[in-house]
């Protein structure tokens, strides 16, 4: 690696960029969701780790007491695992003074050009590294809060946490009795636990993956091919009940999948898998009219507009309108449309960083119901405010080329699988000879005679026009198209194999709540981070539900490696279902989807989910089963994670008179299993609320914007509904879900901001093509 991409990659592994302190604080407090660390990454389930969470052990850590392991025994470590740099940093442990490994960081040179490169660059120290949790991609620090007394009297020691996870109360009556001691402000634990963006993108090289998923070496691991089994929406609700209105809701993303806007909430269900990362010299880019912030040399006074770094001469931003080509689409609706650098930065945001100091305050509030109050709904992160105020985001700013260095090397490039079949073989004969044109023979032999051949035909003719990012203007007709050329510039293949161009989810069809998504919409939180161009898109009249601001819209995903990455689609729920079976039963989080015509949970006959399995032949398995599925949508059984749990609401103050604890007015709500979880995440409870009260106060005037937004009949039936739906629960406050549940239409429709409920849906191209058509193109997409 040349010194920029070693940079690069040490960042994307190691920085937290002080997101540790969100995660110890921020997130309980203003989200009011815990986290249970020590469940998740105690030592002592270290082999199970991957099968509960799908977390990639740390090749260079250890369990204390095990063969030369440093650490002799748990008590030492606090329960964790013995990793490089921790006999620096267990000495700080309730103490101050830790100095950051980030310190002693070195920098890759910036490229030529960069208007900054002779500028001074923010302290490496806020890169914030700490060390290993024995989990890559998650870093712990210590705490100088940590009262070591207190934690050895609630836990009768230091090897374990198992006091700090049980409950406050015992009584099953009381509000206590949801919540563990990880919501006491009065206890602190030992380590505070940030996380890198490594966390979800390193994962087991295609190629090259270990021999036990519990104990990898380096060679088998990639920084930037994605965690397709990381169980990230179960880490982050650790610490809550399952039947928690929160557990319910967070989880329900599949392994390798994320709800990026769970924290920044935009109350849409929206679920992404973790974008795989390879080959990005030839992903293709775009002209777009972008708002930013720029890289100059001088500034006139308006600070607004254009700032300098105090004591850096000629380190300045200026801020305006500009039409820039070379501009990536992102996200899966296509946002994070500004740059591959501020995508990169956007993403520490995401996780944590500079939240006190810059964005926590920008987000909504689920609790606040007065729309003129703060919080009610998102305002825009002040890039430029952030920029003065928190040194994390200068610590990384200053050093985005190297990070993109990073991803656009060797370690991010295509795992081919005639590439995983070589090595295989190699292992067992270092002499092992198995190219491109043995993995032909060995896929005709099971799908037919000249099957690759015929399936690139298939492929050119049904699929190249999404999915391939070589348009026929510019490279003749597909059909005559070598797909698996080799650009003689990079050494990389020259087709990217997907357009990345956007279009309506109408009209691909799968389940389209994440093209509803909507922090990057004006006046929304991630407001700077999307393009004028991409928030000027049509609206897709097809959808139901309200769709403007540029949303709607999915990108034509590419196709590299398809091989190695299924299940399919935005959200992983093509193709099995995927579950760990870990040892610990008590994380075994897999949930059944699979429902019967009718939307109901099948109680016999579901299809089985399949173990993770990262090896070759089970990477190459559950691609064959994914694209039986995709090709043939007439045989899937749909899919709808349900609620497996009753979930308790209180409605009303409670008083503690000294012996127990009394509600002053109010109610307890059950929303009752079975029930979509998606109907729960994507109800607009603001909205409804707000009309709810106009309903009793200002009938007509709901009357009239309802008629307005939806026609004269319809308007007049729905104001009708929420005036009865206001008397109900005026007569029993109890039976507000019976009145919501009576009228299906609102909490599925106007209520909601995704009416989606089948996640498996969709795609259905090709599903008429001859069974031999077929089989020749799953034989010719496992070459690519």
């Amino acid at each position: 690696m040349s010194p920029g991409e070693r940079a690069g990659r040490e960042i994307w592994y190691k920085a937290t960029a002080g997101n540790d302190r969100f995660h110890t604080y921020v997130f309980q407090q203003r989200i009011g969701v815990l986290i249970d660390w020590f469940r998740v990454l105690n030592s002592k389930e270290r082999d199970d780790r991957f099968r509960a969470w799908g977390l990639i052990n740390d090749p260079e850590c250890c369990q204390p007491g095990a063969e030369n392991c440093p650490a002799k025994s748990l008590e030492e470590t606090y329960g964790f695992d013995y990793c490089p740099g921790d006999a620096e940093l267990l000495k700080y442990v309730g103490k101050s003074g830790y100095r950051d490994p980030a310190c002693d960081f070195e920098d890759g040179a910036l490229p030529a050009g960069d208007l900054h490169a002779q500028a001074k660059r923010q302290s490496s120290c806020d890169l914030a590294f700490g060390t290993s949790t024995g989990a890559l991609g998650f870093r712990k620090f210590p705490n100088p809060r940590f009262d070591a007394e207190k934690w050895r009297k609630l836990n009768r020691g230091t090897a374990s946490w198992d006091g700090y996870n049980t409950r406050l109360s015992a009584s099953a009556g009381q509000s206590d009795a949801r919540v563990s001691h990880l919501a006491d402000a009065s206890l602190e634990p030992p380590f505070r636990i940030g996380m890198a963006c490594g966390a979800c993108h390193i994962a087991f090289d295609p190629a090259n993956p270990p021999q036990d998923p519990a104990h990898p070496q380096w060679q088998n691991i990639r920084g930037a091919v994605g965690n397709q089994y990381i169980r990230i929406s179960e880490v982050m609700v650790s610490g809550m009940p399952q039947d928690s209105l929160e557990w319910q809701v967070f989880s329900h993303a599949r392994p390798g999948a994320s709800d990026t806007s769970a924290v920044p909430t935009d109350q849409v269900n929206n679920p992404g898998t973790i974008n795989a990362l390879i080959n990005i010299k030839h992903r293709p880019t775009f002209e777009e009219v972008i708002v930013k912030w720029r890289k100059t040399n001088a500034c006139a006074a308006n600070e607004s507009a254009c700032w300098c770094e105090p004591g850096q001469d000629g380190k300045c931003w200026r801020k305006g309108e500009q039409k820039e080509k070379g501009i990536h689409h992102i996200l899966k609706d296509g946002s994070d449309s500004t740059g591959a650098q501020e995508a990169i930065q956007r993403v520490y945001f995401n996780i944590g960083s500079c939240s006190e100091q810059c964005w926590v305050n920008h987000l909504t509030d689920l609790r606040q119901l007065d729309p003129n109050s703060r919080n009610f709904g998102q305002t825009p992160f002040d890039i430029g405010q952030c920029r003065r105020d928190c040194p994390n985001f200068r610590a990384i700013e200053d050093r985005l080329p190297n990070i993109l260095d990073f991803l656009l090397s060797a370690e991010a490039h295509a795992a081919d699988l005639h590439a995983a079949r070589a090595n295989e073989l190699k292992a067992k004969d270092a002499n092992a000879r198995f190219d491109y044109n043995d993995l032909v023979e060995e896929l005709e032999a099971e799908f037919g005679e000249n099957a690759v051949a015929r399936g690139r035909l298939v492929f050119a003719e049904k699929c190249a026009s999404c999915h391939s990012s070589v348009p026929e203007a510019e490279a003749g007709p597909f059909k005559n198209r070598d797909f698996r050329a080799v650009s003689d510039k990079t050494g990389l293949r020259q087709d990217w194999l997907g357009n990345d161009q956007l279009i309506p989810a109408s009209e691909v069809g799968t389940f389209h709540c994440r093209a509803l998504h909507s922090n990057h919409m004006k006046g929304h939180v991630w407001e700077g981070f999307a393009s004028e161009t991409q928030r000027a898109k049509s609206i897709d009249g097809n959808l139901k539900e309200n769709a403007d601001g540029g949303r709607g819209y999915y990108r034509n995903v590419s196709l590299l490696n398809l091989w190695a990455h299924a299940p399919f689609l935005h959200n992983n729920a093509l193709g099995p279902e995927l579950c760990g079976k870990p040892k610990n039963k008590k994380n075994d989080f897999y949930r059944s989807p699979y429902v019967s015509a009718e939307n109901n949970l099948l109680k016999a006959g579901a299809p089985e989910c399949i173990a993770f399995d990262p090896s070759v032949q089970g990477r190459f398995d559950l691609y064959k089963a994914s694209m039986h599925d995709l090709l043939n949508p007439r045989q899937r059984v749909p899919k709808i994670t349900k609620l497996d749990h009753d979930i308790v609401l209180d409605i009303g103050p409670k008083l503690w008179d000294g012996s127990e604890e009394k509600k002053i007015f109010g109610f307890d709500l059950t929303v009752p299993q079975g029930r979509n979880s998606g109907l729960l995440g994507n109800f607009q409870h603001k909205p409804f609320l707000v009309d709810l009260v106009l309903a009793k106060t200002q009938p007509s005037l709901l009357e009239t914007r309802m008629t307005k937004q939806l026609g004269e009949a319809e308007g007049r039936k729905l104001a009708g509904d929420m005036r009865e739906v206001a008397n109900e629960i005026l007569a029993d406050p109890k039976s507000m879900l019976d009145a919501i549940r009576k009228r299906p239409h609102l909490a599925a429709g106007i209520y909601s901001s995704c009416a989606a409920d089948v996640e498996n849906a969709g795609h259905r191209f090709g599903e008429d093509l001859p069974e031999p058509d077929k089989k020749a193109l799953i034989a010719f997409l496992a070459t690519l």
